[in-house]
C-alpha cells in the first residue's frame, strides 16, 4: 500500500474542507471494507484519507410515523439490522442487509459506504478502469469473460454491475440522500444518485470529490404496502449475488394500486423496471401476474455472450420477490 496522510475531522464542514476537488487525490474512509482493498490492490492511490467516523451527526437511526426513517451515513449494517423500527416497517431493507452474511463486514461496513462502493468488476479491480479497455481502446468485457456483467443498461461503454446490497430496496421505498459539500446541503432521490459513466474521468454516482453523503431518508410506508427482497447467489456464505430484486407493492383491497420493482446486480446502476410495475398495477397478484411482471422486467435485457443465464435468474428473482412480499408480508 502506498503512503498516505490520515486526518480525522469531527464535523462535516472540516471533512469537506479536507477533501480535494479532484477525484483520486483524497478518499473518504468510513468502514473501509471496500476502500482499503482498492488501495492494497493499487487501484486507487489517494494522498489523503479523510476519516468520517468521528463525525457525530453522521451516526444514528431514528423513525417517525410522520417523516419516516433517518439513517446516518456511518451507521453499520449490524446497527441497521439491530434496529426494531427497521424490522417493523422496512422488511425488504432487512432482507437486503441480511444478504451480507459476513459478521466482519456487517460490523464495519456502513450504509453510506454500501451505496458508494466501487464496482466488483474484475477488470476494474485489476486496474483497467471503469470502462475496462485495453491500450487500443477495445472493451475487455465484450472480448473477454463477461459472465457476471450487465444484462441491462449495457449499451456501453460501461458493462459492470452496481454492487450495492441496499440500493434496490431503498429505491423501492423511495429513499433520498442528503449530501453535504462546499455549497451546503442538497438532497437527491437515491434512484437518481447512480449514473452510468461515459468516460474514465467520471464516477458511478452523483457526488463531487469534495462532497459527502450524510444521511439516508426513507419515507414512512403507506397503508397497504408489502415489500420484499429476493437474491439469487451461487453460495449462501460470503458472496455477491448474481441477481437481486426488491419490490414494494401498495394494495387497495385485493388489487395493486402502485408498485416499485428494482433489480440489482444486473446493470451499472440499480435498475428500476417500469415494465414490471405496469404489469402489476391494477391487478390482483396471482401466479400468472407475478410471472408476467417477471417476464416484463427483462424485456430489454441483452446478453453480452457469457451472461445470458442472468436473464432467467432475473425473472426468477422478480417473481419470487413478488410472491414473498404478497405471501409473507403484513400490510401496513
Amino acid at each position: 500500500m502506498r503512503a498516505f496522510e490520515y486526518v480525522s475531522p469531527t464535523t462535516k464542514e472540516q471533512a469537506v474542507a479536507l477533501l480535494s476537488s479532484t477525484w483520486g487525490e483524497t478518499e473518504i474512509l468510513a468502514g473501509g471494507t471496500d476502500l482499503l482493498a482498492l488501495m492494497k490492490d493499487d487501484v486507487v492511490r489517494p494522498r489523503r484519507l479523510v476519516n468520517i467516523k468521528e463525525i457525530a451527526e453522521l451516526r444514528g437511526i431514528s423513525f417517525s410515523a410522520s417523516t419516516g426513517l433517518r439513517i446516518g451515513a456511518t451507521v453499520t449494517l449490524s446497527e441497521l439490522l439491530d434496529h426494531p423500527d427497521v424490522w417493523r416497517h422496512y422488511p425488504a431493507l432487512v432482507q437486503a442487509a441480511r444478504g451480507v452474511t459476513s459478521p466482519q463486514i456487517r460490523s464495519m461496513g456502513t450504509v453510506g459506504g454500501d451505496l458508494c462502493q466501487r464496482p466488483r468488476c474484475w477488470y476494474f479491480r485489476s486496474g483497467f478502469g471503469l470502462l475496462a479497455r485495453d491500450q487500443t481502446g477495445r472493451s475487455l468485457v465484450l472480448e473477454g469473460d463477461n459472465r457476471y456483467h450487465a444484462i441491462l443498461g449495457n449499451e456501453g461503454p460501461a458493462y459492470f454491475v452496481n454492487p450495492s446490497s441496499l440500493a434496490p430496496a431503498l429505491i423501492a421505498y423511495g429513499a433520498r440522500l442528503r449530501i453535504f459539500g462546499p455549497r451546503g446541503t442538497r438532497e437527491v432521490l437515491l434512484e437518481r444518485f447512480f449514473r452510468i459513466p461515459k468516460s474514465e474521468a467520471e464516477r458511478e454516482y452523483d457526488l463531487q470529490p469534495n462532497e459527502i453523503v450524510t444521511e439516508i431518508l426513507v419515507p414512512p410506508p403507506p397503508v397497504g404496502m408489502v415489500s420484499a427482497t429476493y437474491e439469487v447467489r451461487q453460495r449462501e456464505v460470503l458472496d455477491w449475488p448474481l441477481v437481486t430484486a426488491s419490490v414494494a407493492l401498495v394494495f387497495d383491497g385485493q388489487r395493486v394500486r402502485s408498485a416499485r420493482v428494482v433489480l440489482g446486480q444486473v446493470a451499472p446502476i440499480p435498475w428500476p423496471s417500469p415494465e414490471a410495475e405496469r404489469a402489476l398495477v391494477g391487478k390482483a397478484v396471482t401466479e400468472e401476474v407475478a410471472q408476467a411482471a417477471a417476464d416484463a422486467a427483462v424485456q430489454r435485457a441483452r446478453s453480452l455472450g457469457k451472461n445470458e443465464y442472468k436473464i432467467q435468474l432475473a425473472r426468477v428473482a422478480v417473481r419470487r420477490a413478488i410472491q414473498q412480499a404478497v405471501g409473507g408480508g403484513t400490510r401496513r
